[in-house]
């Protein structure tokens, strides 16, 4: 099943759509991403005993200021650690 939507982009990210064969698709597959990424999140805070909830969420929605090209790297690889069950058990979390 499928929907349309309608969205106001910047304007780069809109001449990016124009040169993609299948914008639609372009689309989703980053939605899923984005949605992959937040998911990753809230399961590699739980394997550090952080449990994440609704209330929490909207607590600090839009109060923190957006991460680096550096800490999205690093989260990254932390995210990777934990999909790879290579997170360590105890509390030294690798630098």
């Amino acid at each position: 099943m499928t929907k349309r939507v309608t969205v106001s982009l910047p304007d780069d990210v809109a001449a990016y759509l124009d040169r993609e064969e299948n914008a639609s698709a372009a689309v989703a597959d980053a939605l899923r991403a984005r949605m992959d990424r937040a998911a990753a999140t809230v399961e590699m805070l739980r394997a550090v005993g952080i449990e994440v909830t609704e209330e929490g969420r909207n607590r600090v929605r839009g109060s923190l200021p957006r991460l680096t090209a550096g800490q999205r790297a690093e989260n990254k690889r932390r995210r990777d650690m934990v999909r790879a069950g290579t997170w360590p058990a105890d509390d030294t979390a690798p630098a």
